[in-house]
């Protein structure tokens, strides 16, 4: 997985797959889906990044562990 912005045209770009985009799909939010041959959803585009996301400069993540019985 990828994750990026370019702050010059406030994209930020999650790439789920590094495969060919097939096609794409704007959402009336500005979110872009990206789909590969078959469908599949194989990344995003968050558009006006900067307006929707506290920091888009700065990931961070977490790793969710299975709780145990």
């Amino acid at each position: 997985m990828k994750i990026i912005y370019d702050p010059e045209v406030d994209v930020l770009r999650i790439l789920f797959q590094d495969i060919p985009i097939s096609d794409s799909d704007e959402d009336e939010t500005g979110i872009i889906f990206d789909f590969d041959d078959q469908g599949n959803v194989i990344g995003l585009e968050v558009l006006d990044a900067s307006k929707r996301i506290d920091d888009p400069q700065t990931v961070s993540y977490m790793i969710a562990r299975p709780t145990t019985h």
